[in-house]
Formats: C-alpha cells, sequence, structure tokens
C-alpha cells in the first residue's frame, strides 16, 4: 500500500521544491555547501587536537618517571 516514492512522485516533489523556492535555491544550496565545508574543517581540527593531547600526555608520563 504505502511503499517507497516511484519516479513520478519523486519528479513532482521535486516541481513543488522548485516553485516554493525558485530563486531562492541557489542561494540555499551555496550555504548548505559552505555549512558542510565548515563542520568537516572542525571536526578534522577537534581529531587533530585530540592526537596532539595524547601525544602531549606521553611526554608528560616518561618525564614524570626518570630512568633508573
Amino acid at each position: 500500500m504505502f511503499g517507497f516514492p516511484g519516479w513520478i512522485e519523486i519528479t513532482i516533489i521535486l516541481v513543488i521544491i522548485l516553485l516554493l523556492f525558485g530563486k531562492r535555491l541557489p542561494g540555499v544550496m551555496n550555504s548548505l555547501g559552505r555549512s558542510i565545508v565548515e563542520f568537516k574543517k572542525g571536526s578534522q581540527e577537534g581529531a587533530d587536537d585530540e592526537g596532539d593531547s595524547s601525544h602531549i600526555q606521553s611526554q608528560d608520563s616518561k618525564q614524570d618517571n626518570p630512568p633508573n
């Protein structure tokens, strides 16, 4: 009864979206692309920070325990 929409339903939905957003659609897509890029940059910086902190912690533990 209810399944995945076929190509006709998808086409109708896309036409409605195009009519609603029309001239604003390129600006919306541009903003969405910039948001994705910024998110990826932030997630990479977060991963880099975690790697740096673990490296610093391992150096600190070596300094705390001098060799005999």
